[in-house]
């Protein structure tokens, strides 16, 4: 929520800095849009005199105004409290104030209202908001003082009256709290009258707000009004872990929003049957293990096994009637066949990457070992090719025997054998080539 003066030229956000009195009501906590504001009244009938004034945070009440003032959403007025007056921001007039009055408060008496004297001026519109700066600083002062007389209380909050001559605090508490010789003290430190108002841990949060583990503004803080009571079995019958980190909200208790879609599950269970008794069968008895609304899906394992079998409400009545017959299934697999589920399947339309990309098992492949070549030569003397561990191809194998005019001649005096592999003789020439075969040994060749 923000009006769009809440930003820098630079575009680091500033904030309008107006303390809740921006006069586009678009920073106000529990705004309210005025949807009936553009229709007009049928003719003889006067304008609705009950207006709703709201003041610090999430605090309003209903004027009446007396004097017929023309009040438009966003005006600021000055409104008797009896004794002083108070500075408000009008929040609902019209016919729409005549919707809220029935809703909150119906037995609510127009003429023992209280009265709106005017619209306010510019030197109490100044006075207002000097009170508004001073509260930080009284808030902490007042937080020192409960600690010197060792009072279980937390001071959240402090409104000074429009005028200036009351100061209301607010406050939460396990029990009850003696703070008379408090309210002495504050009396004689800050000069005006104190008030004090217990507040439960809810209505604190509603009055300081912030954002929830959703993302967004507290629903108390922004358009709750009534604080229903919350019990664990919301969470229960919404097949949710009673785990109070993730239940609870910043109030500490358990969140609002856990009632929001508890009736629709209650019609939803109606039609399930009842999972606190076993099913019986000839392999062994089956118990519970959870249920999927949605789906309409009830899972079951037999004792010992880790696996599980789902079944369909109407397939688990079927077998709760056999039993009650005094019949045992051989098994539950013979029920396993579910109804036909349509399921909206997760569309990649953003080219995000999947959330449960991570929990993939990726298998690295395994390479085939090749061996590296070796420089050396092969216990056997054979030279071997850089490329492959393969014995060097011969270079006359498989040529003609005539190709080699010197074939078959050795004058070396090796008796005709040949050591190792020779490279190939020259082309008939008969001049002296010495060559060293791999053993070490001298030929000569002519």
């Amino acid at each position: 929520m923000g009006c769009s003066s809440c930003s820098s030229g630079g575009g680091t956000p500033k904030g309008c800095k107006n303390n809740g009195t921006c006069s586009s009501g678009g920073c106000n906590k529990l705004e309210v849009y005025d949807w009936l504001a553009n229709i007009a009244l049928p003719a003889g009938q006067a304008p609705y005199d009950i207006v709703e004034v709201r003041f610090k945070n999430s605090r309003k009440a209903f004027y009446r105004n007396a004097s017929h003032l023309s009040l438009q959403i966003g005006d600021l007025v000055i409104v008797d409290t009896a004794p002083g007056y108070d500075v408000g921001v009008v929040s609902v007039s019209g016919e729409l104030a005549r919707i809220q009055v029935k809703k909150k408060a119906p037995n609510f008496k127009a003429v023992e209202a209280k009265k709106i004297l005017r619209i306010a001026n510019q030197e109490e519109i100044d006075k207002w908001i000097k009170g508004r700066s001073l509260e930080k600083d009284l808030m902490t002062q007042s937080r020192t003082l409960a600690m010197n007389l060792n009072l279980d209380m937390k001071i959240s909050d402090v409104e000074y009256q429009g005028d200036l001559s009351k100061a209301t605090f607010y406050y939460t508490s396990e029990g009850r709290v003696d703070f008379r010789q408090l309210i002495k003290d504050m009396a004689d430190k800050f000069k005006v009258r104190i008030e004090m108002r217990q507040i439960g841990s809810r209505q604190e949060s509603s009055r300081l707000g912030g954002i929830g583990s959703c993302g967004r503004e507290l629903c108390c803080s922004t358009w709750l009004t009534d604080f229903r009571s919350v019990s664990t079995s919301a969470a229960r019958y919404q097949q949710l872990s009673l785990n109070p980190q993730k239940l609870a909200g910043q109030c500490g208790k358990l969140k609002c929003c856990l009632n929001y879609e508890l009736d629709m599950y209650l019609d939803a269970i109606k039609s399930f049957p009842k999972t606190d008794t076993k099913l019986h069968t000839e392999k062994g008895d089956a118990f519970h293990i959870k249920t999927d609304v949605f789906k309409r899906i009830i899972w079951y394992a037999y004792p010992g096994e880790m696996g599980t079998i789902a079944l369909s409400p109407e397939r688990v009545a079927e077998i709760k009637k056999l039993n009650k017959d005094g019949i045992k299934p051989k098994d539950l697999l013979e029920f396993t066949k579910v109804e036909k589920v349509v399921e909206i399947g997760y569309q990649n339309v953003v080219g995000q990457d999947s959330l449960n990309r991570f929990e993939k098992s990726f298998v690295k492949k395994k390479r085939p070992n090749k061996k590296r070549p070796s420089n050396n030569a092969n216990p056997t003397g054979t030279p071997t090719s850089p490329q492959t561990s393969k014995p060097a191809a011969n270079p006359n194998q498989g040529a003609p025997k005539a190709a080699n005019p010197n074939q078959g001649v050795n004058r070396g005096g090796n008796h005709g054998q040949k050591k190792g592999n020779h490279p190939p003789r020259g082309n008939g020439n008969k001049g002296p080539n010495k060559n060293t075969n791999p053993q070490g040994e001298k030929n000569a060749n002519s």
